[in-house]
C-alpha cells in the first residue's frame, strides 16, 4: 500500500520547501534608476537652455555659471540633514516628498521672468532634490547583500548618466518647437507620477514589503556573503584572496566599523574621500553643465547637432558605471579603491586630449564618450565606499557627508569654468582645470584605507 508522505507534512512546512525567493529587490532598483533619472533629468536640463539665458537675460559666462552653481548650494546644505532624517524615519515616504517638491520648483522655473529669479528657484530646487539621493543609497544599503551592492549602486548611478543622454536631445527639441520655458513644463511632469509609484512599491525595508518573501528577506540580512567559485573555501564562504602588490597600494587592511554617529564624523577615510568626491564632481558637473555650450560656442555645431553630440559623455557614462560596479564586485572582490583611483588618473589624461580634437563630430563625439566612460568607471565607488565601513544604521550619516563634499564641489566648478571662460575666451583652459581637480583626486585617495 502506496502512502502520500507529503501529506503528512505541515503545510508551513511544505510551502516553505517550494518557496522561491521572490527578488523583490530587483524590482526596487528599476524604481530606484527611474526615480533618480527623473531627479538629474530636472538639474541637468539648465544647461541645455544655458545658450538661450545667456541671450535673454544678458548674461556674462560666470552668471550663467552661477545659475547652475546654485542648484548645488541648496543641494549641498539638505545632505546631512537627510542622513539623520532617513537614519530615524526610512525612505518610504521622504524620497516621494522630495520628487514632489522638486518637480513642483521645476514648473515654476518656466515662469521666470529674470536672471536672479531663476537663481533661487535653481536654489529650491537643490533643496527639494538633496534628500534623494541619500535615500537611494540608503535604500540600495537596507535592500541588497554586500556582495551586490556595488553593482545595484552602479546601476542606479548609472541613471545619472542616462538623464543627459536623452536631456540634450529631447530639451532641444522641445526648445525648437515649445521655446526654453516649456523644457521646464514637461520635465516637472514625470517626477510627479513617480512619486506615488515609488510609496506604492518600495518599502522601509524587506521585511516590511508585502512583496518581498522570507527567503528573500533572509538572504538580503544574511551576514554570509554568497560563495564564489573557490578550491579552498569552505562551502557557503566567501573565498578571500591577496591581491598583492594592489592590496599594498590601495593599503587594504581590516577597518573597524563604524556603528556611531561619533564615529562616523571622526573617520579620517569618510574627510578624505569627501574631499576626493570634491574634486572629481567639479569635473563631473563642469562637464554637464558646459558641454553644450563647448560644442555650439568653440565647435560651431548647430543645435540639432550639439543635442545629439552633447549626450555622448553620459553614454558613455552609463556603461563605464555598470562595468565598473561589476569588475569592482566579481573581479576586484569588493575592493572600490581602484576603480576610483583609476577613474581619477584617465580622467586628467582625457581632459588634455579633449583640448587637441579637430572639430569634427567624430572625433568630439569619441572624445566626450571616453571622458564619461573613465569617469564612471569609479564614479559610484564613492556612494559604495563608506558601505564597507558602516553599519545601516550609521551609513545614512556617512553618505550624506560625502554627498555634501561632492556637492560643494557642483557649487563652485560651474562659477570657476565660467570665469575662466570670461577671463581666458578658451575652453582649453577650462579642461586645465578639469584635469588638476582629477590628477588632485587621484592624491586625495591614495590616502585613504580600502577596507577588507
Amino acid at each position: 500500500m502506496s502512502m502520500n508522505t507529503s501529506s503528512n507534512l505541515p503545510q508551513n512546512t511544505l510551502r516553505t520547501a517550494v518557496e522561491k525567493m521572490s527578488n523583490y529587490r530587483w524590482i526596487v532598483l528599476a524604481v530606484l534608476f527611474v526615480t533618480y533619472t527623473i531627479n538629474f533629468a530636472d538639474r541637468s536640463n539648465i544647461g541645455i537652455v544655458l545658450p538661450l539665458l545667456k541671450t535673454e537675460f544678458d548674461l556674462t559666462n560666470f552668471e550663467l555659471g552661477a545659475l547652475s552653481s546654485f542648484f548645488f548650494l541648496g543641494y549641498a546644505t539638505t545632505q546631512i540633514p537627510a542622513g539623520f532624517w532617513y537614519s530615524r524615519y526610512g525612505c518610504r515616504v521622504l524620497v516621494p516628498l522630495s520628487s514632489l517638491a522638486f518637480s513642483l520648483v521645476t514648473w515654476f522655473m518656466g515662469s521666470a521672468t529674470s536672471a536672479a529669479q531663476m537663481k533661487w528657484l535653481r536654489l529650491a530646487l537643490g533643496v527639494a532634490e538633496g534628500p534623494g539621493p541619500v535615500g537611494m543609497a540608503t535604500t540600495v544599503k537596507t535592500w541588497f547583500p554586500k556582495r551586490e551592492q556595488s553593482f545595484a549602486t552602479a546601476f542606479f548611478s548609472a541613471s545619472v548618466m542616462f538623464a543627459p543622454v536623452f536631456v540634450p536631445p529631447v530639451g532641444v527639441w522641445i526648445m525648437i518647437h515649445y521655446g526654453w520655458r516649456s523644457v521646464f513644463y514637461w520635465f516637472a511632469i514625470p517626477g510627479i507620477l513617480m512619486a506615488i509609484v515609488w510609496y506604492l512599491l518600495v518599502h522601509n525595508s524587506p521585511k516590511e514589503s508585502p512583496y518581498c518573501n522570507e527567503k528573500e528577506v533572509e538572504y538580503i540580512t544574511s551576514a554570509i556573503p554568497a560563495p564564489v567559485v573557490s578550491t579552498t573555501a569552505a562551502p557557503g564562504v566567501r573565498a578571500t584572496r591577496d591581491f598583492g602588490w594592489l592590496d599594498w597600494l590601495i593599503r587594504a587592511r581590516k577597518c573597524p566599523t563604524l556603528d556611531t554617529k561619533k564615529k562616523v564624523f571622526g573617520s579620517k577615510n569618510i574627510w578624505i574621500v569627501t574631499l576626493a568626491y570634491f574634486m572629481m564632481t567639479q569635473v563631473f558637473i563642469g562637464l554637464l553643465t558646459w558641454v553644450p555650450s563647448y560644442l555650439v560656442n568653440a565647435k560651431k555645431f548647430p543645435l540639432t547637432t550639439m543635442g545629439f553630440v552633447a549626450a555622448a559623455p553620459w553614454i558613455g557614462g552609463v556603461l563605464g558605471a555598470i562595468c565598473g560596479g561589476w569588475i569592482s564586485d566579481n573581479i576586484l572582490m569588493g575592493r572600490r579603491k581602484p576603480n576610483m583611483m583609476f577613474a581619477a588618473l584617465t580622467v586628467s589624461i582625457i581632459m588634455m586630449v579633449i583640448i587637441y580634437l579637430p572639430a569634427t563630430v567624430t572625433a568630439v563625439s569619441i572624445g566626450l564618450f571616453m571622458s564619461g566612460f573613465l569617469l564612471n568607471i569609479g564614479w559610484q565607488n564613492f556612494m559604495v565606499y563608506s558601505m564597507g565601513l558602516t553599519t545601516v544604521q550609521t551609513f545614512p550619516i556617512a553618505i550624506s557627508i560625502v554627498n555634501s563634499g561632492g556637492n560643494l564641489g557642483g557649487f563652485f566648478s560651474p562659477m570657476i569654468a565660467g570665469w575662466i571662460l570670461d577671463t581666458y575666451k578658451t575652453y582649453d583652459v577650462m579642461f586645465m582645470f578639469f584635469a588638476c581637480c582629477s590628477i588632485t583626486g587621484l592624491l586625495l585617495l591614495s590616502l585613504i584605507d580600502e577596507p577588507i
